[in-house]
């Protein structure tokens, strides 16, 4: 599903530039849940928007699904993300003044679709079909994220990114959601990446990447 080959990610100082990605090297088989954890400024989050198609390496390739996006403009990886990505924030990221249905609805936007049944199947998925009316400020933190999560869904991505997901939520609320993920990747085979510093968030996942300083340190079975 994912092949990273010596990525490196870099940025002009002055006369010299400041290496964020070493080199990574990165197999993600499809259906695997992953984590990646490492220290703020290790480069976990720039690795992340390279798999998600948001920016594009220094060096290296990246393949994603068998297709080379490492060399794609802008407008290429705009159609990757809208055909195979989904994204779940940890700050939801969801508009104010739509209803859980609208929020759900714009992730299949992205896809150039705008139907109203995979909506309300994705959010009947994460248990709030009857709370499809409600706006994100009548709903609690744990019922935004699973808003997310459906958005990610609704247009049934291959893979799935995960920033700090339980970030914004309590023990309880943060354990319901990932409940949810767990289930999500078993049930349909989506594959997930979660950027995480929390190990019990770890523990769901079935290989955790260990980063720092660019590099990847550590790897193996959660």
């Amino acid at each position: 599903m994912i092949r990273l080959s010596n990525i490196v990610k870099a940025f002009p100082m002055g006369s010299s530039e400041l290496r964020i990605l070493q080199g990574i090297d990165l197999e993600i088989s499809q259906g695997e849940m992953v984590a990646i954890m490492g220290p703020s400024g290790s480069g976990k989050t720039t690795l992340l928007n390279i798999i998600g198609c948001l920016d594009v390496p220094t060096e290296g390739e990246y393949f994603l699904d068998g297709r080379e996006v490492s060399k794609m403009n802008r407008h290429e990886l705009a159609r990757i993300r809208g055909e195979k990505i989904g994204f779940i924030f940890q700050t939801f990221n969801l508009l104010a003044y739509m209803s859980a249905l609208g929020n759900v609805q714009l992730g299949l936007r992205y896809a150039h679709k705008n139907d109203y049944a995979p909506a309300m199947e994705a959010l009947k998925k994460v248990g709030l079909g009857e709370r499809f009316k409600h706006k994100p400020n009548e709903m609690s933190g744990g019922e935004r994220q699973r808003v997310a999560i459906a958005r990610a869904i609704v247009k049934n991505p291959p893979l799935i990114l995960a920033d700090e997901p339980t970030g914004n939520l309590d023990s309880h609320s943060g354990e319901e959601v990932m409940s949810l993920i767990d289930r999500l990747n078993k049930e349909s085979g989506i594959t997930l990446v979660i950027i995480t510093h929390d190990p019990h968030i770890a523990a769901y996942c079935q290989r955790v990447i260990h980063i720092m300083d660019g590099a990847i340190v550590n790897e193996g079975k959660s």
